[in-house]
C-alpha cells in the first residue's frame, strides 16, 4: 500500500495538471493530507461514493499519462544512473 502511495504521489507531481481540480482537491486531501474518502465527502459535501470515484478516475488518468509518456520511469532512470555515475546510460535515456 505504502509503495501505491508514494508511486501515485510522484505521478501526481509530474501530471497533476492534466487533472481536473475537483480531482486534483480530491487526490490532494486523501493522498497528501491522507484523509479518509468519508472526510473528504464532508470537506466538499459530497457522498462517499462520489469522491471514491473521482479518486479512482485520477488514479487511472495518471496511470495512462505514465503508460503513454513515461516521464517519471525516464526520471527514474536517469537518478539512478546519475547515482552510479554511468553517462553513458544517461545519454541514452535522453536520446530515447
Amino acid at each position: 500500500m505504502m509503495e501505491s502511495r508514494e508511486y501515485f504521489n510522484s505521478l501526481f507531481d509530474i501530471y497533476k495538471e492534466l487533472l481536473t481540480k475537483k480531482e486534483q482537491d480530491a487526490f490532494k486531501e486523501h493522498y497528501v493530507e491522507d484523509l479518509s474518502m468519508q472526510e473528504i465527502a464532508d470537506n466538499q459535501n459530497v457522498s462517499k461514493s462520489s469522491v471514491g470515484m473521482t479518486i479512482k478516475r485520477a488514479e487511472q488518468k495518471l496511470e495512462d499519462y505514465e503508460h503513454k509518456l513515461h516521464i517519471l520511469k525516464k526520471n527514474t532512470q536517469i537518478k539512478e544512473a546519475i547515482q552510479s555515475q554511468n553517462y553513458s546510460a544517461i545519454e541514452q535515456i535522453i536520446d530515447n
